[in-house]
């Protein structure tokens, strides 16, 4: 499908990248930080109801909650992504007034640790977080670049994201989240802690026969206890070629 987006002016560096989902485009600095595979993988592992009002924590560019709109289009969800960095609040606030979703999609900016004053307690069904996946370390030369904060934490850390999770979602509200599987430990303790109990997790392989690289995980707020493990996720069948799972996720056709 075309990209149907609106006018928009691109500052230096920037450029339009498509979503290949109902004419979606996203904007992106190359000199930043890219969306990769992993945001993809959790906008399409997030189960969205109708009318569901929907939080997204360490939002970036916009690409989960502008994704999950396409996505879920008919479901009349409202999205709001939580994000620190000022370039980035920039980039996806134009990505949602290009494409004519801000009816449906707001970015703001704002610091996840300090959820409590940006959203309403126990306010959204659904919250989604794709963090920084690396623990911060006092070797890092430019903790304050976009990459390093996307990808390390610097501003915030697995307890701040689940922390802010648990206090936004409902009561039997959905969590979800993608992370590496080496913190997956971790990451169910805590869950656990906040009170999300983990309901389903799918393990990403970049090959059937390789250790996985991602992991998808799913939790209820003040849910009972009980997990289901999915079927492993294969991204290629062979170096460059997509499996058939990973080609309908991307939308690509023969």
């Amino acid at each position: 499908m075309a990209l149907k987006i609106k006018d928009v002016t691109l500052l230096k560096g920037e450029r339009i990248d498509d979503l290949q989902c109902k004419g979606l485009g996203i904007i992106q600095n190359p000199d930043g930080f890219c969306f990769g595979v992993d945001a993809v993988l959790l906008s399409h592992f997030a189960h969205v109801r109708n009318n569901d009002r929907c939080l997204d924590l360490c939002s970036g560019t916009g690409i989960v909650p502008i994704l999950m709109h396409g996505l879920n289009e008919e479901r009349n969800a409202k999205y709001l992504g939580i994000e620190i960095q000022d370039t980035s609040v920039d980039m996806a606030s134009r990505s949602v007034e290009m494409n004519g979703i801000k009816d449906f999609v707001h970015i703001t900016k704002g610091d996840v640790k300090e959820a409590a004053a940006i959203v309403d307690a126990a306010s959204f069904q659904l919250v989604t977080v794709n963090p920084p996946y690396m623990a911060a370390s006092k070797a890092l030369k430019n903790p304050t670049l976009p990459k390093t904060i996307a990808r390390h934490e610097v501003m915030c850390d697995l307890r701040d994201v689940i922390r802010a999770a648990s206090f936004a979602l409902a009561k039997k509200g959905r969590f979800y989240m993608v992370h590496k599987p080496s913190r997956l430990a971790e990451i169910i303790a805590v869950m656990k802690e906040f009170n999300i109990e983990p309901k389903t997790m799918r393990m990403v392989h970049p090959y059937i026969d390789k250790e996985p690289v991602l992991v998808l995980i799913g939790g209820i707020k003040d849910g009972g206890v009980e997990m289901r493990v999915l079927a492993p996720l294969v991204l290629y069948e062979e170096q460059g070629v997509y499996t058939e799972e990973l080609k309908s996720i991307y939308g690509i056709s023969e």
